[in-house]
């Protein structure tokens, strides 16, 4: 359709379609790359338009007159996400921030109680129906067109038409001026690759097949994406899509299969990147575009199973607190998605939510894993939000978990050298036992190639890791599991108490070096629990003592037999030739494990009530098939 054949008394020039604008008007701009430029630089350059109030989501444009002190007196913005183009401005006072869910922003339009009087939007040609699309921008850009008492649009043939709740007719739009130019492009720069890729790995581990994915606003995130692409059916339901999502879905890894709302589309509000994105979207069905009141409502995100919110933050305090919109009393960006997925991974079935964000900032001179919040730093996600923090340093896991486990999770995904700092202030403000022993002062990513999987013979899979001080509370549930005849296999004799001293000896002689502790871990509902441990300690002699302790549900199906390969070869990489261990004469199971390992071992039956084995890695068998 041809708007200068329909409606020809609705198209207009430039300043014919602007002069109808009032002073005082309250005046709600397209978001982002949709943005109208030719409309906005027009509206600006038109010195009749005075007093006039600005509403956007995220703006572009307008950042390259904010320091024009005519440009201020004219205009009022009003900002509920501050760009990066615009963050100057913010701290400055020259903009007006607007902190609010984007799920609530198309109500607030609806219910007048942010009242429009002019919406300046930009559209795609209409079809021969007299349907345009808005395009990469739906979120409230719908919601403040259909809000405003006077609708102008840029027709642009460059604005892709994408499929979706997303289109507007002509008979809705009051005046059409018609201009064509690029979108605003807006491709993301990851400024620490290194630190990216640390940070993905990590993500990538909490990911599984199948998952629908979101991904926030800023840089982390949209670098976080490559590093999934050995996934297998990925669906998306999330506010932006970037250029990073492309390879994704060329490759095949997001296919959208799996997805229990709206299977087989890609769900977004928004479109952020590259004329190669733009092109990629154009008339494309598997995207699904609505505004952000459909998108981002925590009840509707929640009917996506699997859905794992990946979202990142400018800090986080050792209680769990983020901050995302300000540093300090300077805002920064903006509440955004990552409340309302958030929230609504939570209500997902298998749902969750992942914080991602570097360890430090200011080029490492700061630690972003702090004791408290900034002054004047908004908590936009409460303490009770959160549930994964990653840096580069690992995952904190803190759902569930009581503040003083917070603290140790935290602490030890922190940059290594603030960690006893902060376990100081932690002892400090009573969160945790004075007698803390602060995490490893190194960088522990070697660490990551002691993990393993086993599929034992019972079909349940087993993951072992190192033993981290944040394992103490499920360390002690693990004993307090075990029947007194375990215990004192492992320990001979009849221990009835696991205190807090005790685990802190424990942990006080694990180096990861000469003094080892992996553990077993087995999924229970929601969270992980520990089944077994493995553990060495340097006798001083080129050997390390070897001693395990295995659940009893989980004896007799080859765990041990998967340990003891594993601490094998991390002792023989911190430069040990054997191990020794001391086993009661009655454990004749533990016994035919070291046997069957090391057929040569040395079997000492001379003691009292205990054997003693001495074992060489020289004679060492094949480690069992079945691991992973």
């Amino acid at each position: 359709m041809d708007v200068r054949e329909y409606c020809p008394d609705k198209v207009a020039s430039t300043k014919e379609a602007l002069s109808h604008i009032k002073n005082g008007s309250r005046i709600f701009i397209g978001t982002g790359c949709g943005e109208p430029q030719h409309l906005i630089r027009s509206l600006v350059a038109n010195p009749i338009i005075q007093d006039a109030v600005i509403y956007q989501m995220l703006s572009f444009t307008l950042s390259k007159y904010v320091d024009d002190p005519k440009f201020l007196r004219r205009f009022a913005l009003k900002l509920f996400f501050i760009s990066t183009s615009m963050r100057k401005a913010a701290f400055e006072g020259k903009i007006d921030y607007l902190p609010t869910y984007l799920s609530q922003i198309p109500n607030m339009f609806a219910s007048n109680r942010i009242g429009l009087d002019v919406a300046l939007v930009q559209v795609s040609p209409p079809d021969r129906f007299g349907y345009c699309s808005l395009g990469v921008s739906v979120d409230i850009t719908k919601a403040g067109l259909e809000a405003a008492k006077m609708v102008i649009a840029q027709v642009n043939p460059m604005m892709p038409r994408t499929w979706g709740d997303c289109i507007v007719h002509v008979d809705d739009i009051d005046y059409f001026v018609l201009h064509e130019e690029p979108l605003v492009e807006a491709v993301s720069l990851s400024k620490n690759q290194e630190v990216a890729s640390r940070i993905g790995y990590y993500v990538n581990q909490l990911v599984d097949d199948g998952a629908t994915i979101q991904i926030g606003f800023g840089h982390l995130p949209d670098a976080i994406l490559p590093y999934l692409s050995d996934k297998k059916d990925l669906g998306v339901h999330t506010q932006v899509i970037t250029d990073a999502f492309v390879p994704l879905l060329e490759r095949g890894v997001i296919t959208n299969k799996k997805k229990t709302l709206l299977p087989g589309r890609v769900v977004a509000s928004l479109c952020m990147g590259s004329e190669k994105l733009y092109r990629y979207v154009d008339d494309n069905p598997q995207f699904y575009f609505r505004s952000s009141d459909f998108v981002n409502d925590p009840t509707v995100i929640a009917r996506n199973d699997n859905l794992v919110s990946i979202s990142s933050a400018l800090e986080v305090d050792l209680t769990g607190q983020v901050c995302t919109d300000s540093m300090g009393y300077l805002f920064y960006s903006g509440i955004g998605d990552q409340v309302d997925f958030l929230r609504g991974s939570a209500m997902s079935k298998g749902g969750f939510s992942i914080i991602a964000l570097p360890s430090t900032a200011q080029g490492g001179k700061v630690s972003r894993i702090v004791p408290h919040l900034s002054e004047g730093a908004g908590v936009a996600t409460t303490r009770g939000d959160v549930n994964f923090v990653v840096t580069e340093y690992g995952i904190a896991e803190l759902k569930g978990k009581s503040i003083y486990q917070r603290v140790m999770e935290l602490a030890q995904i922190a940059h290594p050298k603030f960690r006893e700092e902060l376990i100081d202030v932690a002892k400090k403000r009573h969160y945790i036992f004075g007698d803390q022993l602060p995490p490893a002062q190194d960088d522990l990513i070697f660490l990551e190639s002691y993990k393993s999987r086993v599929t034992l013979r019972n079909g349940k899979t087993i993951e072992f890791r190192p033993l981290l001080p944040s394992d103490e509370f499920e360390y002690r549930n693990f004993f307090y599991s075990l029947k007194e005849e375990t215990i004192y296999l492992r320990f001979f004799y009849k221990m009835r108490l696991f205190s807090h001293e005790h685990a802190q000896q424990q942990w006080a002689s694990v180096d990861y070096r000469k003094n080892m502790s992996l553990i077993g871990l087995t999924q229970k509902g929601g969270h992980q629990e520990i089944v077994a441990i493995g553990s060495y300690a340097d006798e001083g002699t080129g050997r390390a003592e070897v001693a395990f302790v295995v659940r009893e549900d989980f004896q007799g199906m080859g765990v041990t037999s998967h340990m003891l390969p594993q601490l094998e070869k991390i002792a023989m990489e911190n430069g040990f030739k054997g191990f020794t261990a001391t086993v009661l004469k009655e454990n004749k199971a533990m016994l035919r494990v070291f046997k069957k390992r090391y057929p040569n071992a040395k079997v000492d039956l001379s003691g009292g009530i205990d054997t003693t084995v001495i074992m060489d890695f020289d004679d060492a068998a094949e480690a069992p098939s079945e691991t992973k």
